[in-house]
């Protein structure tokens, strides 16, 4: 199911990067499409950092 939804959300990646009218049009595209998965490695290594934290100070 998820490479299903993966696969789906690539191609309207590409189309869209297709029929983009400029340059800057793509890379705001692309910075879009990766600031989620960027949040959420924020998210965790804040939460593993918490917990490293809380597991020293006894």
């Amino acid at each position: 199911m998820k490479s299903l939804l993966f696969l789906v959300q690539a191609a309207n990646l590409e189309d869209k990067l297709k029929n983009a009218p400029d340059d800057s049009y793509q890379i705001g595209l692309i910075i879009g499409s990766f600031v989620p998965f960027i949040a959420l490695v924020a998210i965790a290594y804040w939460m593993y950092y918490a917990a490293k934290k809380r597991e020293n100070n006894p």
